[in-house]
Order: C-alpha cells, then sequence, then structure tokens
C-alpha cells in the first residue's frame, strides 16, 4: 500500500476524517507498517498499552480472557481501530487482538495519539462516539445472555 493509499483509507475512517490530508500523510509517515499471519497475536489482555493500531487491510478478532477460555466478543476490518482505551486511560490492554488472515495494521504511538487529540479536538469526540457505541453494543450482549438464562 502506498503512501496516497493509506492517506486515503484514513481520510475514510471518521477518527480521521477532518484532519488536513498534510497532517495524514505525517501520521501514515511516522507510524510503523505491521503485517501479522493469520493467529499472529497483536496484543494480549493486560498488556501495557503503547499504541493504537488502525487496521489497513485484513481483518483480527477480539478476545477476552473467561473462567472457560478466550471469547471473541468483536471483530476487526479495515478501517477499524483498536488498542486506544490502554492508551487514553493509561490501564492495562483490555482484551487480545489476534489476526485473522493476514492483517496490515498501521501502528500509532501513544506519543503521536495525544499529539493528534490535542491538536484535532474533534478526534476526542468521535473516539467518544466509537467507545459510546461499544458500550451499547457489550450492554446488548449483557441483556441478551442475561435473558437466555
Amino acid at each position: 500500500m502506498s503512501l496516497q493509499e493509506e492517506v486515503e483509507l484514513l481520510r475514510n475512517i471518521p477518527l480521521f476524517s477532518k484532519i488536513d490530508p498534510s497532517k495524514l500523510k505525517l501520521l501514515a509517515f511516522t507510524s510503523e507498517r505491521l503485517a501479522y499471519q493469520d493467529e499472529q497475536i497483536l496484543f494480549n489482555q493486560g498488556d501495557s498499552g503503547d499504541a493504537a493500531y488502525i487496521i489497513m487491510n485484513g481483518g483480527a478478532a477480539i478476545l477476552i480472557e473467561t473462567e472457560t477460555g478466550p471469547l471473541e466478543v468483536a471483530r476487526l476490518k479495515k478501517g477499524d481501530v483498536v488498542g486506544e482505551i490502554a492508551i487514553l486511560c493509561d490501564v492495562p490492554r483490555t482484551a487480545t487482538v489476534q489476526a485473522k488472515d493476514s492483517l496490515t495494521t498501521l501502528k500509532v504511538t501513544k506519543d503521536t495519539f495525544f499529539r493528534l487529540v490535542t491538536e484535532f479536538p474533534q478526534i476526542a469526540v468521535e473516539i467518544m462516539r466509537e467507545l459510546a457505541a461499544r458500550l451499547e453494543h457489550t450492554n446488548a450482549q449483557l441483556r441478551a445472555a442475561h435473558s437466555s438464562k
């Protein structure tokens, strides 16, 4: 994927849609591109959060540890962002992320991520929207699990 293709992908992600293309180019240029094979782990639940990841190609599963083993709670696809909770809240990773098929990500360091949020407050609003949507999804899953008992 070329730098220009990465910038185009970033522009189509709500989190980054309001950012000037020259800043997105800098973000893409300064972020690390990482490739993962099927089943490879990006990070484990409990790890310290040092970066967020933008899914550039492929998919990944979000897994949480339970008494009976890992439970898949969500799937990530091209354009999704993962790992931001740990760096925003300065807490250990809340889940494990595992590649499904081949996966390419853009790794955005904690410092870069905070610089973006400071310079573009709209990113903070989009993060809040995304986190609220995730919370509602989790609540719906909990309601469904509780009513099936």
